[in-house]
C-alpha cells in the first residue's frame, strides 16, 4: 500500500498542479464577436468581442481612431442589450451567409462593407452570421439596419471614431 501511495504522489506536484507537459486549458466563457470588413473608401475596419462578465476587447484595424487592441468594460445592461439586438438573427447552428452570388443576396452592389458576427458558448460550439451590406434586397434591409445599429450601445465610440 505504501508503494501505491508513493507512486500516486509522483503524479502531483507539491503545489497541487498536475504533472505533465502542460497545465489544463481554461475554457472561455460565452462571447459575441462582431467584426467589420473593408469597403471601397474609408469604412472603419475593426473587431469587438464582448462577454457577459463585462469584459470586452476592441481591435482597430483600419480607419479607426485607435489601432491595435484595447480592453474595455461594459455593464451587464450593455451586454444584454447588444445580445438582444443580435439574438433574432442568430442561427440555430452553423453559419448563415448573405454574400454576393447567393440567393439571399440579390441584387448586390460591389465595394460595400460587411459584418461577421460569431456567437461562441462556453461549451465550445458557435454560430455565425456574415452579412455583406451590398445585398440590396428590400427583405435584407431590416437585417442590415439591425446589425449596423447593434453596436450603438457599446462603449466603443471613441475607439472607432467618426464613421462616414
Amino acid at each position: 500500500m505504501g508503494l501505491g501511495l508513493l507512486a500516486l504522489a509522483g503524479c502531483v506536484r507539491p503545489s497541487g498542479e498536475p504533472a505533465g507537459p502542460g497545465k489544463p486549458v481554461a475554457i472561455e466563457s460565452d462571447s459575441i464577436r462582431y467584426e467589420t470588413g473593408p469597403c471601397y473608401g474609408r469604412c472603419p475596419v475593426y473587431s469587438v468581442t464582448v462577454r457577459p462578465d463585462g469584459t470586452g476587447m476592441f481591435e482597430g484595424k483600419r480607419f479607426t481612431a485607435v489601432t491595435g487592441e484595447r480592453a474595455f468594460r461594459l455593464t451587464p445592461a450593455q451586454y444584454d442589450a447588444f445580445a438582444a439586438k443580435l439574438a433574432p438573427y442568430r442561427p440555430a447552428s452553423g453559419q448563415v451567409r448573405y454574400a454576393p452570388g447567393q440567393k439571399n443576396c440579390e441584387p448586390a452592389v460591389t465595394d460595400a462593407s460587411s459584418v461577421d458576427v460569431t456567437w461562441t458558448r462556453a461549451i465550445g460550439d458557435s454560430q455565425g452570421l456574415y452579412f455583406y451590406y451590398g445585398c440590396r434586397s428590400e427583405k435584407n434591409r431590416p437585417l442590415g439596419q439591425a446589425l449596423g445599429d447593434a453596436i450603438e450601445g457599446l462603449p466603443i465610440h471613441d475607439l472607432i471614431g467618426e464613421r462616414p
